[in-house]
């Protein structure tokens, strides 16, 4: 692995490890001094059809070579062909196309306010929740439920009210308590928050309460979409139609671009003036998230997500089912996480020794997020390797000297 820089003239923004990568095939990647390794984060849930993928790098030669970029004063047809695409998938009427995840949740949050806008709520509320990561820029950061995103940044956007994730009594408390709600901002599964899995009717009891109460429902899927949990839509998955539902990540698998889809009247709340990006649904990332979703669905992806994520669940509890260091290994499809009883970040190190890559959110919780493509021996090799790392540690750990988190 290569050393680290002892000085860079990049921003100190990231805490950054010891490697650096030079070129990646499939589920594999290999670092600056030859090392070969298995990809089990994705770029952080982005190559869910992992690396170099042909199809992939030929339309992206084809479109370099064609137009990249005209902005939207113009008709993009790559632009109307992937938001038809998408609505085809999902049942929205209608996408705005951003460059990430937090323009995508931006876009959603303007939404909130123009459709306050419409009830004569001059201090709207969104209800959104601990745990919960919506981005980095001002508005998503002030919606994210964790303080440490939040340090640094006072004062933040007001308007957004924080409760506990999967108590839905909670946001029937808030109803009665507060007549300024608009919409409630949920992830179906927290990513960043230590992949917490709610309650089966989660989401469609505050569907129907958003329903009695006249509020958007916003379905951030920024990590959980585009066929990550085995469908193309952890929402829909669950039957549950959002008013909104933001993605990005797997949409482009590496190449930056967001999107926010709406449906019914949120669909219609943007009009010309009220938002706009330059990059936003160019050309080029358009013609490369289409091709994405039509392999994506030539190849019944999101299907093989949820087959290959249960099939790397059942080799990680059979490696894993003797150590009482391991709380729980949870998810749905290729969104995996492994909870530890104690802090485990030195794991990531420890798993680049063992060749495998992940990372650690929440504190204790390994985050797996692979490309939904693997081969059976591939699903196989990961479990292998991420659970020789976590042997490693609980060899160190003695379950007496673990405090529970």
């Amino acid at each position: 692995m290569a050393d680290a820089e002892p000085t860079s003239p990049l921003m100190n923004s990231y805490s950054r490890l010891a490697v650096s990568f030079e070129r990646g095939e499939g589920a594999r990647l290999w670092d600056t001094d030859g090392n070969e390794y298995l990809d089990a984060l994705g770029g952080i849930a982005v190559c869910a059809l992992g690396h170099s993928h042909p199809e992939i790098t030929a339309a992206i030669t084809r479109q370099a070579q064609t137009l990249l970029h005209t902005s939207n004063l113009f008709g993009v047809d790559n632009q109307r062909n992937l938001a038809q695409k998408l609505c085809e998938l999902t049942g929205m009427d209608a996408v705005f196309f951003g460059n990430s995840g937090a323009e995508a949740n931006e876009a959603a949050i303007k939404l909130t306010r123009l459709h306050a806008a419409t009830k004569g709520i001059d201090d709207p509320v969104v209800v959104t929740f601990d745990g919960s990561f919506h981005g980095r820029t001002m508005a998503t950061l002030s919606a994210t439920g964790n303080a440490k995103v939040h340090n640094g940044f006072a004062p933040l956007v007001e308007s957004f009210l924080q409760l506990p994730y999967n108590d839905f009594s909670a946001i029937e408390a808030a109803a009665e308590k507060h007549t300024n709600i608009v919409a409630v901002m949920v992830e179906p599964i927290l990513g960043e928050g230590g992949i917490s899995v709610p309650d089966d009717h989660y989401l469609s009891n505050i569907r129907q309460l958003c329903d009695q109460h006249g509020w958007l429902m916003i379905c951030d899927e920024i990590q959980t979409g585009v066929g990550r949990t085995g469908h193309w839509f952890a929402s829909l998955k669950q039957g549950v139609m959002p008013d909104v539902i933001t993605s990005a990540k797997a949409l482009g698998n590496g190449i930056p671009i967001g999107a926010c889809l709406a449906h019914g009247d949120a669909a219609q709340l943007i009009q010309p003036g009220h938002h706009g990006s330059t990059f936003g649904g160019n050309p080029f990332a358009t013609r490369v998230a289409l091709e994405v979703l039509n392999v994506m669905d030539r190849d019944n992806l999101p299907a093989r997500a949820e087959a290959a994520g249960n099939r790397l669940k059942a080799a990680l509890n059979k490696h894993l089912h003797n150590r009482p260091q391991v709380n729980e290994i949870r998810g749905s499809g290729m969104m995996i996480g492994i909870e530890m009883d104690t802090d485990c970040s030195k794991l990531v190190n420890i798993g680049l020794a063992h060749r495998v890559i992940f990372n650690v959110t929440a504190g204790n919780v390994v985050r797996l997020l692979p490309p939904y493509n693997l081969s059976d021996d591939e699903v196989d090799e990961i479990a292998s390797r991420v659970a020789g790392a976590i042997e490693e540690v609980c060899e160190q750990t003695q379950p007496e000297d673990s405090v529970h988190a």
